[in-house]
């Protein structure tokens, strides 16, 4: 007789596994971590940074492209005077260049070097977009007291790859159904729920600003669409899935074509970028972007055409504009990410049908209709609006919000520490007269 798991037991099964299996993998990686500390003469740099003098407010970016993330804030607590530590991965990040007279950015290195430099950080309150901490190299630091998690864009925070947010102490959040997400992840995993202050979204609130400074592009009386092509990376990826023959139809539009790829495509995905910028060079009507700053590309396009790419928010949030996903039937792989835990697809998947038009494998030949028609459709307007409400709450407030927590935690954590010290002393007289009777 042949066992039969039905499909949902099985994918519960399947989670289950794949978070023993990575749980071994990250115990190894930890257990490594701790040899290559105790050769290297770790010890020492220990009981440096412990003796250090402790950095009230701390921020770690990995990369230059999060300095839209922590301009807001880094500006916030200049206008305050209020001192604030930037550390970066990144040689070039504007951080470094920036004049300020309480914001004190430093460049620690790239890669290991600068996660070897925050496991020995000695903070009251450290702030970064970088998930994975205590999972991959970055571990906690003995030394620093909370550790805060702030959102680089719209969407799910559940889509990080698997345990992301799992050991920080808090995470902004910019909508209700992130809180209802997170808790349910933490309930499945038996993990003590992080606090969940409400923040919004420091990326898109500069990005709103400068529209409104800048205003929105014209087109020129005449002018062709100007259609751009930004996909997510990955094997989910429209580039990977329907690279070719989604950009051969898109040529075939006779339209202004833009393909910008993410950034990690260039790295992780390199063969076939090289193939496809072969095969397409650019000519009068077709480019690729490839610029650190998405926003002229963003306002100057007048449709979207994407899959599950967190840009898809940036886009119809921000600049209001009609947006095509693929809807080709091939899907994404949640396996890896945080979301796979969970029955519900994620927040920014289940709202894709409402704020956009479906592109299907079958229509491919016929995507210049699709276009002409999303152009001309005003039905998504309202569903836009929807989901601009349920995704970034306090719009271009972000920045006030993270710095009134950080400044308010920390005041709290540290009046905590000087109420304990009394009793942690005590303990310590009381175990020295214990081992002096024996």
């Amino acid at each position: 007789m042949l066992l039969y798991i039905d499909p949902g037991t099985g994918s519960m099964l399947f989670s289950i596994l794949i978070g023993i299996f990575a749980a071994l993998v990250f115990f190894v990686q930890k257990l490594i971590i701790k040899v290559k500390f105790l050769l290297s003469g770790g010890a020492a740099d220990k009981e440096a940074a412990k003796n250090a003098e402790k950095i009230p407010y701390l921020i770690f970016s990995d990369s230059k492209r999060y300095w839209n993330t922590f301009k807001p804030v880094c500006d916030e607590f200049e206008k305050r005077g209020t001192d604030i530590t930037y550390w970066t991965a990144s040689p070039d990040d504007p951080a470094l260049s920036a004049e300020y007279k309480h914001v004190h950015a430093e460049f620690i290195g790239e890669g290991n070097k600068a996660f070897t430099r925050l496991n020995f950080a000695n903070a009251g309150i450290l702030l970064s977009t970088t998930p994975g901490l205590d999972v991959y190299q970055w571990k906690r630091s003995e030394n620093t007291d909370w550790y805060v998690h702030v959102l680089h864009a719209a969407g799910d925070p559940t889509m990080y790859r698997m345990f992301g947010l799992d050991f920080y102490d808090a995470v902004f959040i910019a909508g209700d159904f992130m809180k209802d997400e997170l808790l349910e992840l933490w309930k499945r995993r038996e993990i003590e729920p992080h606090e969940l202050p409400m923040a919004g979204i420091p990326y898109l609130d500069v990005m709103k600003a400068r529209l409104e400074k800048e205003g929105r592009k014209e087109k020129k009386e005449g002018s062709v669409p100007s259609v751009l092509l930004a996909p997510a990376w990955g094997p989910s990826g429209l580039l990977t899935t329907l690279g070719p023959e989604m950009i051969e139809a898109l040529v075939n539009t006779g339209y202004d074509i833009t393909v910008r790829p993410h950034p990690q495509s260039f790295t992780s995905e390199k063969e076939l970028m090289d193939r496809l910028m072969k095969e397409y060079p650019e000519s009068e009507h077709f480019h690729w972007n490839r610029d650190n700053d998405n926003f002229d590309i963003l306002n100057s396009s007048d449709i979207m055409i994407s899959d599950f790419s967190g840009v898809i928010y940036d886009y119809t949030l921000v600049f209001d504009k009609p947006l095509i996903y693929a809807d080709t039937g091939t899907g994404y792989n949640k396996v890896v990410y945080d979301c796979c835990w969970l029955d519900d697809e994620p927040w920014m998947i289940k709202k894709l049908p409402e704020i956009g038009v479906p592109l299907k494998k079958e229509d491919m030949g016929n995507v210049k209709e699709l276009i002409d028609k999303a152009l001309s459709s005003e039905s998504k307007a309202k569903a836009r609006d929807k989901a601009r409400e349920e995704t970034w709450k306090h719009a271009g407030s972000a920045a006030v919000m993270i710095a009134d927590y950080m400044i308010s935690k920390y005041d709290e954590v540290k009046k905590k520490k000087e109420e304990e010290k009394p009793e942690i002393k005590k303990k310590a007289e009381g175990k020295k007269e214990g081992k002096g009777e024996k």
